[in-house]
């Protein structure tokens, strides 16, 4: 019989659960042990999913599973010190977003990863959409330029609300605007060449959010964003032969030139069944460590759409 691919998880909150429901459906994986600050919350999980082993520190984690995969998904001012930890070992890991609460904090994770040697992927789940794929699919043979164009909105009083430590919610936007500026990486072809900031961002006044991002592709990105008021999460892609739109982010339209009317995209039950993005995500961190080729978004990777971020809110 062939060998299981064992499965660690550091964290049992909202995410680690979600995480764990979409390995656990993946034949050949084996949920090999789980870690948490509150160990009966690991403790519950590992009752309900059936895994081997709970633990009390990483390096037990990593010694009584010898796992090659780890799921980091702890608290955004608890990345850091659980990555550096996981990076002693030789697993591979897979970390919840943020991969830090700004983007120095992930740049030095990203330091510390490539000084010890250690193999990191980002879990950036709208990559991974069936929604963001069908799009992909439908424009991967026009060679012509697109239009990205990303709505934006962002809620500080309701991050505030939810307990989160004020210095996440002072940089909303790595923790939780990523979501959507990395859509313009996704869509938009080649590096980015420029970024032009239309209207800037205030942190002492949050409001309104505006920039132009022209890529070596000649993809245009249009980024907008509104702060603390109403408003949809959203992407558009236009090219002269169509025009497909996410709204929500997790079903697609597709609209042809010469047409005024928009068909929904069919989806995939996974994103249904499973949190959206997190069963193919799965599958394909599977892959990474069964060296197949995947899709997953590597630390580095990561981090050129925090850069983004960066350069839009400066």
């Amino acid at each position: 019989m062939k060998n299981k691919i064992k499965v660690a998880f550091i964290g049992a909150g909202y995410m680690a659960k979600e995480h764990i429901k979409a390995f656990a459906d993946i034949e050949g994986v084996e949920l090999a042990g789980i870690l948490s600050r509150t160990r009966i919350k690991a403790e519950l999980l590992a009752a309900e999913f059936g895994i081997t082993e709970v633990c009390d520190s990483i390096t037990e984690l990593y010694q009584k599973t010898q796992a090659q995969l780890v799921v980091i998904s702890v608290s955004v001012i608890a990345v850091k010190n659980s990555c550096f930890e996981a990076f002693e070992y030789p697993w591979v890991c897979l970390i919840e977003k943020p991969a830090g609460y700004d983007l120095e904090e992930a740049e030095t994770i990203a330091a510390k990863a490539n000084m010890q040697g250690a193999i990191a992927y980002v879990a950036l789940n709208r990559r991974h959409y069936s929604s963001t794929t069908a799009v992909m699919n439908e424009f991967c043979s026009i060679p012509g330029p697109r239009l990205v164009n990303v709505f934006d909105q962002e809620d500080q009083v309701a991050a505030r609300k939810a307990n989160q430590p004020e210095v996440v919610v002072q940089n909303w936007m790595y923790a939780n605007a990523i979501h959507m500026v990395d859509y313009l990486r996704i869509f938009c072809r080649g590096t980015v060449e420029s970024v032009d900031p239309i209207m800037h961002w205030d942190a002492e006044n949050p409001g309104f959010v505006a920039a132009k991002i022209l890529f070596s592709s000649g993809d245009i990105g249009l980024y907008q964003a509104i702060w603390n008021g109403p408003g949809p999460w959203a992407v558009t892609i236009t090219t002269q032969e169509k025009r497909c739109e996410l709204r929500p982010l997790e079903q697609a339209t597709l609209q042809l030139n010469g047409s005024r009317r928009s068909d929904l995209m069919p989806c995939s039950e996974r994103d249904t069944k499973f949190k959206p993005g997190l069963r193919a995500q799965a599958e394909e961190a599977v892959k990474a460590i069964s060296g197949q080729p995947h899709n997953l978004p590597s630390l580095s990777e990561a981090l050129l759409s925090m850069r983004l971020v960066k350069e839009i809110y400066a």
